[in-house]
């Protein structure tokens, strides 16, 4: 039975033993404390003598006598081989292979040697009824002690021993659970030690991995106990193995053990700690394995770790998860773990995340951009209101960093689909900013370009223009012609004079624009091969699909080339160019394309990433287009579930799938049905976007359509048409 010190695998060995005695099923019971190759001859030479009446005066011939004995004795025999600590210690003391025998051992150890050929039982922790049904046993004779008992079995990770010892503790102390909760918010764990341990315990929960840590340490140079440090600031549920061979953790190792420490170093202090069960190493075999840590041995190794160490500690492990954080996330699971251990350490880390060189640790950025980019635009809203709150208390209101995290918030409340409540908290900033940093400070002027941006998003294309246009004569002074901040905002400005219904002028500008990109930031950059997706919106929107779709080929080629086939930015490009190859005559070639992308966009970016709905989007819209409404129409309202649970029913996204799905129900046949869906939409869209936006004056005259659709029974509305998604 192998198993994490303090599951209670002594117990369930002593369990067994006591049963068969009771039930006369041995004649001859043996318990061995294996703690050391010493007792364990000890032991059985003493055995020897009780069974053969000869005693040894060597305890290796008594040991090998009664090794021999069991070989020959038809009798029945039990010997449990308990807390064996080095499975080196029963080299040639092994119990035999018998009709009349068996053997039990407990153990930490993982070693393949000890486990191969013999019958392994893990012993994990309690389930939760099981450690619901413990403190009941033990404390319900006095029910009112029971108050919050599940809650206290989950802060003490169901550990057998924790549970044992907390109900003595809450029983010596005329205590409740809830109490004892309360207690251990505030205390070290080793000030809650009962007077007493019950069942014959022989060591108190913070002690009881002592030795199995100093084993891992000692065999490992000193390296094992600082993994282990690292992982008792990180997620108990699953770290990802890698972080533990990035330069920051070998770095680190480095200066505490003095010792250089490589990637194979790191790898064999993982294994020992895994060995002595003190981290289970999920048994995957590719990089992505997690590594699994006992929440009280957390506790335990962080109320033992040096006030000294702390800091470098916090640092370290932000360092890793920076380091191994991908570049480009293809879903939202991808960085789930590594958003989940940057939670972790944040709570354990006290201020250390907000007292680095460079003021607040950037991986806190990062996890809550991580949210919002895979999609969970609402949780990265209220994540960086949270940040932003914490960020006040650490570095006060206008530390660079604070205000970095209004700017996330504000960011991320429009991505729910509140531009406008998006552009009055950008537009408190930028007063704030201008303050603080002076107007002609990078940080400010890019405020100025996002409020620019929520105006437009907000429903005024026009004024986003005009703010725009104004806001990069003063870029050009500030910051010079080639800065990417200017390039950026002309990219900008074409991008609002086309939505402003202007979109030959934005090809125009988009294509001078191209020239000075890949001028100043080469041909291969991010940035230019961006530029080239929106001159070919501009191109299509301006009358030009087929310029659009050869734009868009090109395009292609250079993506595949520099980013790979799964890259989102390629996945992206493939989306629009089948998109304006519908538009410029063929929907049928459009629909194959677009079934094809979305089941790459499925294996790659998974079912809710906004860029996989978008696609489902573009592939209903070219189904009704291609001459098939009724298949544009189940396939909108498959889409507009998914969409309705991810975005919630105020998001602009939302609202347009209900407008097409309105459209081509009305293609479909069913021009009354298309009325009343558009009838309730254009209430929505009144309350949430305002009389004013695009998408409300253009629902209104889509209702306008099909109502004198209905009355006149014409086949189509004056104005239909699924509006494209940007």
């Amino acid at each position: 039975m192998a198993g994490l010190g303090g599951v209670g695998k002594t117990q369930l060995a002593a369990n067994l033993a006591h049963r068969w005695w009771q039930q006369q099923r041995v004649d001859l019971l043996v318990w061995v404390t294996a703690t050391s190759r010493t007792a364990v001859l000890t032991r059985y030479a003493h055995t020897a003598a009780d069974v053969t009446g000869v005693e040894d005066p060597d305890p290796v011939d008594g040991a090998l006598r009664f090794l021999a004995w069991l070989t020959r004795t038809n009798h029945r025999w039990l010997i449990v081989l308990d807390d064996l600590t080095d499975p080196a210690d029963l080299q040639g003391l092994w119990p035999p292979s018998t009709a009349a025998g068996h053997t039990v051992v407990t153990t930490r150890r993982r070693d393949a040697a000890l486990l191969a050929g013999r019958t392994v039982v893990e012993v994990d922790v309690f389930t939760p009824n099981q450690g619901l049904d413990y403190l009941h046993g033990k404390l319900g004779d006095q029910p009112h002690r029971l108050d919050e008992a599940s809650e206290l079995a989950d802060d003490l990770g169901r550990l057998p021993l924790a549970l044992a010892q907390a109900a003595a503790y809450i029983a010596d102390q005329d205590l409740t659970c809830a109490g004892y909760r309360r207690r251990l918010t505030r205390r070290r764990l080793h000030t809650l030690r009962p007077p007493t341990l019950p069942d014959d315990q022989q060591a108190a929960v913070a002690d009881t991995w002592a030795l199995s840590i100093d084993l891992a340490d000692g065999a490992t140079g000193g390296i094992a106990g600082v993994l282990l440090e690292l992982t008792a600031v990180l997620d108990p549920n699953g770290i990802p193995t890698p972080l533990f061979t990035t330069a920051a953790v070998t770095g680190y190792c480095t200066t505490r053990t003095g010792q250089p420490v490589t990637d194979d170093d790191a790898n064999d202090a993982l294994r020992a700690l895994h060995r002595l069960s003190l981290i289970t190493v999920d048994p995957a075999t590719t990089d992505t394995r997690l590594i699994r840590v006992h929440a009280m041995l957390q506790r335990v190794v962080r109320e033992n770790t040096s006030i000294a160490h702390k800091h470098d500690l916090a640092v370290t492990a932000a360092d890793a998860i920076n380091e191994v954080w991908p570049e480009h996330e293809l879903d939202a699971g991808t960085a789930q773990p590594l958003r989940a251990n940057t939670t972790t350490l944040h709570h354990y880390s006290d201020q250390h995340l907000w007292t680095t060189a460079d003021g607040v640790h950037p991986i806190l950025f990062r996890a809550g951009t991580s949210l919002g980019t895979t999609g969970l635009v609402a949780a990265a809203r209220d994540y960086f209101l949270q940040l932003h709150t914490i960020a006040t208390q650490h570095l006060g209101p206008d530390h660079r960093d604070t205000l970095a995290t209004r700017h996330q918030s504000a960011q991320w409340r429009g991505e729910t689909g509140d531009p406008t409540g998006a552009g009055a908290a950008t537009k408190e900033l930028l007063a704030d900013m201008a303050r603080i940093l002076g107007p002609d400070h990078e940080g400010t002027l890019t405020t100025r370009n996002n409020l620019a941006y929520w105006r437009g998003q907000a429903g005024d294309p026009v004024g986003a223009a005009a703010a725009t246009e104004e806001l990069l004569i003063d870029i050009v002074r500030a910051l010079g012609r080639d800065h990417p901040l200017t390039l950026t905002t002309r990219d900008n400005l074409a991008g609002w004079r086309g939505k402003a219904g202007d979109p030959a002028g934005a090809a125009a500008a988009t294509e001078d624009l191209l020239l000075d990109m890949a001028r100043v930031l080469g041909p291969d950059h991010s940035d230019t091969l961006t530029t080239r997706d929106n001159l070919a919106r501009w191109q299509a929107q301006a009358g030009d699909p087929a310029s659009a779709v050869t734009t868009l080929e090109d395009l292609l080629v250079d993506r595949l080339r520099v980013l790979g086939p799964d890259h989102p930015h390629t996945l992206t490009t493939r989306n629009n160019l089948a998109l304006w190859r519908g538009r410029a005559g063929d929907p049928a070639g459009a629909v194959a394309a677009l079934h094809e992308l979305l089941d790459d966009m499925l294996r790659v970016l998974g079912p809710d990433h906004p860029m996989t709905l978008t696609t489902r989007h573009h592939l209903a819209s070219s189904q009704g287009r291609a001459g098939n409404p009724a298949s544009a129409v189940t396939a909108y309202q498959e889409l507009f579930i998914d969409r309705l649970r991810v975005l919630g029913p105020d998001h602009p996204d939302v609202l347009i799938t209900r407008n097409n799905l309105a459209h081509w129900r009305g293609q479909a046949g069913d021009a009354a049905g298309a009325v009343a869906a558009l009838q309730e939409l254009l209430d929505d869209m009144l309350r949430v976007l305002g009389p004013d936006h695009p998408d409300t004056i253009f629902a209104r005259s889509n209702l306008s359509g099909w109502a004198r659709s209905k009355e006149s029974e014409e086949s189509a509305p004056r104005r239909g048409g699924s509006r494209p998604t940007p």
